[in-house]
């Protein structure tokens, strides 16, 4: 009876499998509507699709004995209406919550990783049932259990992986996906040239919106080419123009046309600087050639391994439901376990020779789009004319901030203790032949107030300058801000010397509000990663908050980007919605290669 049991359970989850199959191809076609512009329907697609995987993990817990836990990230947060009306998502105001509910739950279904699992399993769960009901029939539950422990491996949780770790396969394997996300990209862009060429040609006053708006699926490519393969692609795109200034007549100047209001001139303006910019036109010249680059990258590994798997499949899963001796072109016919057995080792060969360049091959093709869709020396040039003329004013209105907080500390606090300290030595003076005993207690009460105004002044200089930073090095301060903060903070890495001391405070300042801010937003744990490479300080601060972090909203993180661009740094935020947070602090800096003395250095690792 039990076995019947299981016989029956085994029937009902390989049907459940085959269903998958359907879920498959309705995400097959939303992603087919998203490289020609429908982008509304591969989001709703992959969360219909977790329907049916929440179903599975019920039955494993039910039939299987295996309890699985849902693997996914806490769901974005609902739009929140402000003051005005308005939602709020960045610098752009919308009148309803519905296109930022939307971008929200696409981004948080897209960027988990259970959601890459799970369409594996979906594909490759059906091949592994058709097995269960002989299995069932043959070990009954212990046959059940271990397809529960299957799908628990697929569709359960998993900590984050950590970048460069993991299996050999599961490294190539991921590679693979990776050189198949940037064909995919390509594709769209492609799709997208073709619509800009077509709106400059024939609809040339929307020309700019429309190009303005195809460059965030250039930036998709760029970004997650840097984060799949580690080639960088830098915005190659010419500065903004300013706004158009009125004439000594109130008027405003466009070629040789006045206009009495400046919307048309910003519109001829931005027109001609999105036409006029060669970086739009290389980025219709690299989707024309990125896809047939990426196509013959991709296609000899994607042949081999398709090739391997169904020789894979032909030997072992579909030769024994059939009678007659099967074949996979371009090897003979095999009937018996001993010819699939002689076979195999092709076949693994085969899909080990497809998988073996993939991380490789996946570098190449970053590279490749980098040389159409990377800045030029031009471009290059112009930013950094750009960048030096926002970073010296936000460096002047830094500092003047930062001296105005210094005097208002120093006039509230330290002043008006000092002011009240002179008035109580007054009284000391009246009642100390008069009154001795009174004369006592406000000497008392002088020490007590000198002693706070000694801590507060303390305080007001580590807001400054922090000693620690000064005696010990960047390191050990960092360290020292790890004990203090109320995170489970762990500190890693190591310096080869001293860096320069304003790169020093600049890197410590950018670490404390990095804590707090992990603090303030629930976090529980941090770790912090400092490493000098290639003359570049490198920061990297983690936390298991809830993600969503945006410098747009916020004063703290666009105060480290200030403080950074200074130096020519750079603060890149990696913040999916549900977490984990990371932000990295690079700063260009020379370091002293004298060696610290025992006074500034420490072996502690964990804080």
């Amino acid at each position: 009876m039990t076995y019947l049991r299981a016989l029956g359970r085994a029937c009902a989850l390989a049907a459940l499998a085959v269903i998958s199959w359907f879920d498959v191809l309705v995400e097959a076609i939303a992603f087919a509507l998203l490289c020609v512009g429908l982008v509304f329907f591969l989001g709703p697609a992959i969360e219909w699709a977790r329907r049916r995987s929440a179903t599975a993990r019920t039955l494993a817990a039910r039939w299987c004995g295996v309890e699985i836990e849902a693997p996914y990230r806490r769901e974005p947060p609902e739009p929140v209406r402000e003051r005005d009306g308005w939602y709020r998502d960045g610098n752009t105001l919308y009148k309803r919550a519905f296109w930022i509910r939307w971008n929200r739950r696409f981004t948080w279904a897209m960027e988990d990783p259970a959601a890459g699992r799970e369409f594996v399993w979906q594909v490759l769960n059906p091949l592994v049932t058709l097995l269960l009901p002989v299995a069932a029939l043959l070990g009954g539950p212990v046959a059940l259990r271990g397809y529960g422990r299957w799908t628990r491996w697929w569709l359960g949780p998993r900590p984050d992986p950590v970048p460069g770790q993991g299996r050999w396969l599961h490294r190539r394997l991921e590679s693979l996906g990776h050189q198949m996300g940037i064909l995919a990209l390509s594709v769209v862009i492609l799709v997208f040239s073709v619509w800009q060429l077509v709106v400059i040609a024939f609809a040339m006053p929307v020309a700019a919106p429309v190009i303005l708006w195809t460059r965030s699926v250039t930036d998709t490519l760029r970004r997650e080419s840097g984060n799949w393969t580690g080639v960088r692609i830098a915005r190659p795109y010419l500065p903004p123009p300013g706004l158009p200034v009125p004439r000594a007549d109130g008027l405003f100047q466009s070629g040789k046309q006045l206009y009495e209001e400046p919307f048309w001139p910003v519109q001829h303006a931005r027109t001609r600087w999105v036409v006029g910019d060669r970086a739009t036109w290389r980025d219709m010249a690299g989707g024309a050639l990125i896809p047939l680059v990426s196509l013959l990258l991709v296609l000899p590994s994607v042949a081999l391994v398709g090739r391997g798997t169904v020789g894979l499949f032909t030997l072992w899963v579909w030769r024994p439901f059939v009678s007659s001796p099967v074949t996979w072109w371009p090897f003979p016919e095999v009937s018996t376990h001993f010819g699939a057995a002689v076979q195999t080792p092709v076949a693994l060969a085969m899909i080990v020779a497809g998988v073996a360049p993939a991380t490789w091959l996946a570098r190449q093709q970053a590279r490749f789009a980098r040389v159409w869709l990377g800045p030029t020396d031009a471009t290059r040039l112009a930013a950094r004319v750009e960048r030096l003329k926002q970073t010296r004013t936000d460096v002047t209105v830094t500092q003047a901030a930062e001296l105005r907080r210094i005097e208002r500390d120093l006039h509230d606090g330290i002043q008006s203790r000092l002011v009240a300290m002179g008035m109580k030595l007054g009284a000391v003076e009246a009642l100390v032949d008069t009154d001795p005993a009174a004369a006592k207690r406000l000497a008392a009460e002088l020490r007590a107030a000198s002693s706070e105004a000694l801590t507060e002044l303390r305080t007001l200089i580590r807001g400054i300058h922090p000693p620690v930073l000064s005696e010990r090095g960047l390191l050990d301060a960092v360290r020292a801000l790890a004990l203090d903060s109320p995170l489970k903070t762990e500190v890693t890495g190591s310096l080869p010397g001293r860096v320069e001391e304003p790169v020093e405070a600049c890197t410590y300042f950018a670490v404390s509000e990095l804590l707090g801010n992990a603090a303030k937003h629930g976090s529980k744990r941090a770790s912090i990663e400092v490493d000098f490479t290639d003359d570049q300080l490198t920061v990297v601060v983690t936390d298991d908050g809830k993600g969503g972090a945006n410098p747009a909203l916020g004063s703290g993180l666009r105060g480290i980007e200030r403080r950074l661009g200074a130096f020519d740094g750079r603060l890149t935020l990696t913040s999916p919605i549900g977490g984990p947070t990371r932000a990295t602090v690079e700063i260009p800096c020379q370091i002293d290669p004298e060696p610290l003395s025992p006074k500034t250095n420490t072996s502690s690792e964990t804080a």
